[in-house]
């Protein structure tokens, strides 16, 4: 390392958030840049470790978790190159396993850093943030197209279905081997998950759009609108191109079966933070009142309930509270929770301190779900609530309480089982091989709902096992 006592040298900095009262009025980016100067003592952190955590990814609980990176980044020599002003270098070194850093640089939860060595005894490198200052600078000096662009086109032609983190990672790697790549996406914009599952200000759309751009530029061609089953067979897809990749997510949203669930008002978050983005796309940034009024109820404690909170308070909510049916995280981490594990204590998300601070009182109940709602004229108006043991109503606590939007964020089951179906796969193996030679599964329709960086790696290694059955047999 340039500096192995940078991180003695210099306090950990983090890129700065807008402060609440500011951006609640928009759906414009909520995080701002440090200079390039800080940028670079806060890379000189990175620590001349012997045994570095931060880039290989640590299984426990069963294999269920995972800290440190599980895309195996090369954190410390990138890391490293930032610190020494050789961005260039830095770019080609992150993008050797993530071919779509603008992406994890904003939204990834960066298992990384608090696997950081570093973070034993202080709080870690802001690898996140290096992340996005490097992918920045590779759009800025027009490296991204050139790390793209194929030596030469071999005629074969993929077809990649669904265009989330996973199918975008397929699409680029292949066609910078020579592949000659269509997408096709049922949605009218690609980008799937982060298009329209995360909202604007948390991963701007023209992020999303300056991507597809380059992957059009370089010769990958989308195809929007268009739903395998629908639009388009699975035979035919078999007919006009050698390989078919399934990356289709893990869509399949959880629901809630209880009395008055068929009311208006009561929806999938997913479906909700669709709306409020086409409205974003359509209208602009300026935060609109399209919930005045209204008190809104998230269903849910995860990064989309969260989504959630911080949208409807931007749409104008005049109330905003949350139901989690597990109990709180300890304030603390427990012993039995240690380093470098993802320390499972309790944490308030970007919109929930909005509307913390916005409404006050108690934000989220803890063990407590809906078992019932109520309406007038086929809308819902309140919600019936339980207080929950072991996941199971306690009767006597019922409690009703009135409610004009009910947002149901409680998590995915799996992949749509129509397009599976469509293509007679009944077994998808860990090599991502289904048991039709032709077509392949990826991402979140193979691993289940995970990390945004977990579908780049899937997209990347999928890729290298179409490449490899290709030069195999073609």
């Amino acid at each position: 390392m340039a500096d192995p006592f940078g991180f003695m040298k210099y306090a950990r900095v983090d890129n700065p958030i807008r402060p609440v009262e500011e951006r609640i009025k928009d759906f414009e980016e909520m995080q701002n840049a440090l200079s390039d100067e800080e940028r670079r003592k806060q890379a000189a952190r990175c620590m001349n470790c012997g045994v570095p955590h931060c880039h290989v990814g640590f299984f426990y609980a069963g294999g269920r978790a995972v800290s440190g990176c599980p895309n195996d980044n090369l954190i410390p020599e990138w890391n490293d190159l930032v610190y020494r002003n050789e961005d260039k270098r830095a770019f080609e070194r992150l993008t050797k396993t993530n071919p779509l850093p603008e992406f994890t640089g904003r939204v990834c939860p960066a298992p990384c850093e608090v696997a950081c060595n570093e973070a034993l005894h202080g709080k870690g490198i802001t690898i996140k943030d290096n992340e996005r200052f490097i992918i920045e600078q590779g759009f800025k000096f027009d490296w991204v197209k050139d790390s793209g662009t194929p030596l030469r086109k071999n005629g074969i032609k993929i077809a990649v279905v669904g265009s989330g983190p996973a199918g975008l990672s397929a699409a680029w790697e292949l066609n910078k081997m020579g592949y000659t790549v269509t997408v096709f996406e049922r949605d009218d914009h690609p980008g799937g998950l982060v298009m329209y599952g995360i909202p604007n200000m948390k991963l701007p759309k023209e992020i999303v759009q300056r991507r597809i751009r380059v992957m059009e530029e370089l010769g990958i061609k989308f195809k929007v609108n268009t739903e395998v089953g629908v639009d388009v067979t699975a035979a035919e897809l078999k007919k006009e191109f050698q390989r078919v990749i399934l990356t289709i997510g893990a869509r399949s949203a959880r629901d809630l079966n209880v009395p008055g669930r068929q009311l208006k008002g009561i929806m999938q978050a997913v479906d909700y933070l669709t709306l409020a983005t086409k409205q974003v796309l359509k209208d602009g940034t300026k935060a609109n009142k399209v919930l005045a009024g209204k008190k809104v109820v998230v269903i849910g404690g995860g990064d989309t309930g969260n989504d959630c909170i911080a949208t409807a308070v931007r749409q104008g909510a005049a109330n905003v509270r949350q139901l989690e049916i597990t109990r709180q995280a300890p304030k603390k981490r427990l012993a039995s929770n240690p380093w470098p594990q993802w320390p499972m204590v309790s944490k308030m998300g970007y919109g929930q301190k909005e509307a913390q601070e916005l409404f006050g009182g108690v934000l989220t109940s803890y063990e407590m779900t809906a078992v019932g709602f109520k309406g007038k004229k086929g809308k819902v108006t309140s919600m019936t609530t339980s207080k929950v043991r072991l996941f199971k109503p306690i009767e006597g606590t019922e409690q009703e309480q009135p409610v004009d939007l009910v947002l149901l964020a409680m998590g995915f089951t799996g992949a749509q089982q129509s397009v599976l179906d469509a293509f007679n796969i009944t077994q998808v193996n860990d090599d991502y091989t289904t048991d039709q030679e032709q077509v392949y599964v990826a991402g979140d329709a193979r691993r289940g709902p995970s990390l945004v960086i977990w579908g780049i790696h899937e997209g990347r290694m999928v890729a290298d096992t179409v490449d490899q059955s290709c030069q195999v047999r073609v």
